[in-house]
């Protein structure tokens, strides 16, 4: 991409994950966040960005309609369309490129499960795919000790922690090379994210800093986590 493009930018969402180290229950994009189904804050916040114009949402096979029905109901200020989404996110985040208008150019890759992340970590990673970076991932120091275990459990070596990051999403990237990156893709060796794909094209991928509050619900103490971060945003009336 040339930097100074002035196409337009959309987000994936893949939603169609069961989340079951939540627990069982609905879908985890589908289940609440202070009242509010965590899909749709993550919808809000990219939305809130004012870079992000399209998102388009993978949602399960059997709630297309109900995921439809449920975002209608809200305000945007991001056209929202749902698609279905695909047994894996790497097959749900292919099916929502299929079908993006032309003008799109930057697309931006987000987990539904991290509602919370703030418009400034999506703005900063759509200005550096804009500036002339292919891919981008936004990221955090890791803070905890890392050490390197055999299949038995023993230690093997401490890893140097100072050039690891945490990686978040959104990931952003240039439209033509997500759409390689996933149409060169190896089905039997499944990436954890969208840059893993994209990196192994040879492309390079830069890190922009990630948010604390950007971090994915996975567990129910994530949830009491998240559930503290809004009432604090609600008391601020930043929500």
């Amino acid at each position: 991409m040339t930097p100074g493009d002035l196409g337009r930018t959309a987000a994936l969402v893949p939603a169609a994950g069961r989340g079951e180290r939540l627990g069982p229950g609905a879908p985890k994009a589908l289940r609440p966040l202070g009242g509010i189904p965590m899909l749709v804050h993550a919808v809000r916040a990219l939305a809130a960005s004012r870079v992000v114009d399209l998102v388009v949402v993978a949602a399960p096979e059997d709630d297309v309609e109900a995921v439809a029905s449920m975002l209608a109901d809200q305000e945007f200020s991001a056209e929202v369309v749902v698609v279905t989404g695909g047994p894996t996110r790497q097959d749900s985040v292919a099916r929502a490129l299929l079908g993006l208008p032309d003008d799109i150019d930057v697309v931006l890759v987000h987990d539904a499960a991290r509602p919370l992340v703030p418009a400034e970590v999506v703005g900063s990673v759509v200005s550096a795919v804009r500036s002339g970076h292919p891919a981008v991932v936004p990221g955090l120091p890791v803070v905890d000790t890392i050490k390197q275990v055999d299949a038995a459990c023993d230690v093997e070596r401490t890893v140097d922690r100072e050039s690891l990051r945490a990686i978040q999403t959104p990931q952003g990237f240039d439209r033509a090379v997500l759409q390689r990156a996933h149409a060169a893709a190896d089905l039997d060796a499944v990436a954890t994210d969208d840059a893993g794909l994209v990196e192994r094209l040879g492309t390079r991928v830069h890190v922009v800093p990630g948010h604390e509050e950007a971090f994915k619900v996975t567990t129910p103490l994530d949830v009491v986590i998240a559930e503290a971060i809004l009432a604090r945003r609600r008391a601020a009336g930043a929500v």
